[in-house]
């Protein structure tokens, strides 16, 4: 459907209303050890409305018809009165400013690949790890994509249809340890924003990245456990990255600092160390497209960058319309829906910290004991700020110099006295873009940064 169709059905709303037509495609082909153990396509795609009157009312329909339109848009208002009889209630006022208007991002024209294209691919990339190097316990290779396609309208002109991929490689190594246990790798995700197409035509591309992987996993396997405590050390940009996003980027979406985030009493202070500025980026970072660009959300606000620290001061949350006219801010297009039938949530798009000035080598040269930290595995924080964070390779730095690769350990701490830490920021930036946040529904984000250099609590003995 198109924006102007959506608009249509609008004529007669007099409440605050949003149409969205949307569509998901998620492929995935995954071999385990020479063996297919998936081949998949999905489909999921319908049409939703959402009207403010007095209260919010919301529903949806998997059908692209204007019919279907017709009646999700009736049942929503419906929804919304009848909740706004019962309660007595009456939502905040919206802001009704910066719409997306005429915002059309279409699908990239070009031949397509086939799936049997796709799985060679992933076939080639398994047939050189096993015969490069046989001696593997075992070795994993997964082909993830996901297209969303949205047409949005909303009530007062904002009108725009994007069109949002990202695809990705994974390869996890498993290889014997000093004690017979299994030890784990996963190289760092390759691909990104954009189609199969767009990002794999030749799986030897590919080959550097995994011999670099096997070559840390042999290092890994004969590594030393940390020495446990606060620590120096060197977080590489992967996770920083994942840092600014959980640990922060959470603490700073609108409606969980109106949930009690221990950011909303912290808005003009210092929450960082002045070498820490982070960016909510739209669409556009540093000259380049963002690994997960929004040009719209679906709210039909126009998307734009969201400053949230400048300089270690707490500048700004990300909102909806809601929680913008509430606190008196510009709506910058985080609200977005990851399924048609989701209601939209204040999300992150593209969390980034800043790069700085400092050199990498600089940054482990300063440092006389203390560890190298990279490859985030997994992790949890909440809206205290509080967060730990499992890290699948490290290496010692005595002297200045990186030493022996340490054992599967974990970061932790609170995010706002951790960054205070800070000391150096290197000047170089890497974007991960493989991830879902999943906050009450999955999304697609991108997060991104530098290497830090910091004082953080290590688990280890």
């Amino acid at each position: 459907m198109t924006p102007k169709e959506l608009a249509a059905a609008l004529g007669g709303i007099s409440d605050y209303a949003e149409l969205r037509a949307q569509t998901n495609t998620s492929t995935g082909i995954q071999m385990l050890n020479g063996n297919l153990t998936a081949n998949a396509v999905n489909t999921n795609g319908g049409v939703s409305a959402r009207v403010c009157a007095g209260m919010w009312g919301f529903a949806s329909a998997p059908e692209q018809t204007a019919e279907s339109v017709k009646i999700v848009l009736e049942a929503a208002r419906s929804n919304a009165l009848f909740l706004s009889g019962r309660t007595g209630r009456k939502e905040a006022d919206l802001h009704t400013g910066c719409a997306a208007k005429d915002v059309y991002v279409p699908r990239k024209e070009q031949k397509r690949a086939s799936a049997s294209d796709k799985l060679n691919f992933v076939r080639a990339l398994d047939d050189y790890i096993a015969k490069t190097y046989p001696a593997l316990v075992s070795r994993r290779v997964i082909l993830s994509g996901l297209t969303m396609e949205k047409t949005i309208a909303v009530l007062g002109g904002a009108e725009a249809h994007t069109f949002l991929p990202r695809t990705s490689v994974l390869v996890m190594l498993s290889a014997e340890g000093k004690e017979g246990a299994p030890v784990d790798l996963m190289m760092p995700p390759a691909g990104g924003g954009g189609e199969y197409e767009d990002l794999f035509c030749d799986p030897a591309a590919l080959y550097g990245e995994i011999d670099a992987c096997y070559e840390a996993l042999m290092k890994k396997r004969e590594g030393v456990r940390p020495s446990g405590g606060v620590k120096t050390c060197v977080l590489a940009p992967d996770l920083a990255g994942i840092l600014a996003h959980e640990a922060v980027g959470h603490t700073v979406e609108c409606d969980l600092v109106r949930g009690g985030s221990v950011a909303g009493k912290m808005l003009n202070r210092t929450v960082a160390s002045e070498k820490i500025s982070i960016v909510d980026f739209a669409h556009t970072a540093f000259g380049q497209t963002c690994p997960v660009p929004v040009y719209a959300d679906d709210e039909g606000v126009l998307a734009r960058d969201a400053v949230l620290i400048e300089g270690g001061i707490l500048k700004g949350y990300m909102h909806n319309r809601r929680t913008a006219r509430e606190f008196g801010a510009e709506p910058m297009g985080n609200a977005r829906a990851f399924a048609f039938s989701d209601e939209p949530l204040i999300r992150m798009r593209n969390t980034c910290i800043l790069p700085g000035t400092d050199k990498l080598a600089d940054l482990i040269a300063s440092v006389e004991d203390g560890y190298y930290l990279s490859h985030p595995t997994n992790g949890q924080a909440d809206m205290t700020g509080e967060f730990m964070f499992g890290v699948g390779l490290g290496f010692e730095i005595k002297n200045g110099k990186l030493g022996r690769a340490l054992t599967n350990t974990t970061v932790s701490g609170v995010a706002f006295e951790m960054l205070k830490t800070v000391s150096m920021v290197s000047d170089d930036l890497k974007w991960e873009a493989s991830g879902f946040c999943g906050k009450k529904q999955m999304m697609v984000v991108g997060m991104g940064g530098p290497a830090i250099l910091c004082r953080i609590n290590v688990g280890g003995e």
